[in-house]
């Protein structure tokens, strides 16, 4: 696990000892980060059950404003400090102890990426991509959602104020894009 591109470029990172997290994989972060290309630069990115914290690092390390990283687990949160040390990208984060579920209850502030890489197989990424979906203040006005799956997890979601937009497979990684619909950026 190692940082991509950017400031902190190739920089390894610390993993969280135990199975609570799943890293992306590096092909998938580099496709990933190819999509969302300059637009990272000077973004506000939120790193939802961050575990190691690598992709809003990643986010960091090519340009981003700000990243925001929420988990719960002690280990994990050791693991983000210590990486955001590493790759000296720790002005410019911040790390939250929460339950994501509750930390979504909070006030929100918008961002421009909303990166969600639940634990597998629990329906997480769907409960996260519903309260978003009732709660689209989270997202900037062309903000993006982007849920890391299992290719076998995915359903699709009847959201109202989210729509899927993109897709890719990356062998056992899925990523599954999200935008505002224009008519919810509309009554706002």
């Amino acid at each position: 696990m190692r940082v991509i591109a950017g400031k902190a470029k190739g920089r390894k990172l610390y993993s969280v000892r135990g199975a609570g997290t799943r890293p992306i994989t590096d092909r998938a972060k580099t496709s990933l980060f190819n999509i969302l290309g300059d637009d990272i630069i000077a973004s506000r990115f939120l790193d939802l059950f961050a575990g190691t914290g690598q992709v809003g690092i990643e986010a960091l390390s090519r340009g981003a404003e700000q990243a925001v990283f929420v988990e719960k687990g002690t280990a994990a949160l050791r693991t983000i400090r210590a990486n955001l040390r590493l790759t000296e990208l720790d002005a410019a984060a911040q790390v939250i102890r929460a339950d994501v579920f509750r930390y979504l209850l909070t006030t929100p502030t918008p961002f421009d990426y909303i990166y969600v890489a639940p634990p597998q197989y629990r329906e997480l990424w769907m409960q996260t991509l519903q309260v978003l979906d009732r709660h689209p203040a989270w997202l900037a006005e062309d903000g993006w959602a982007i849920a890391q799956i299992h290719p076998n997890e995915y359903r699709p979601l009847e959201l109202h104020t989210l729509d899927i937009f993109d897709q890719r497979k990356y062998g056992s990684v899925m990523l599954c894009f999200y935008a505002r619909r224009a008519e919810s950026n509309e009554r706002e």
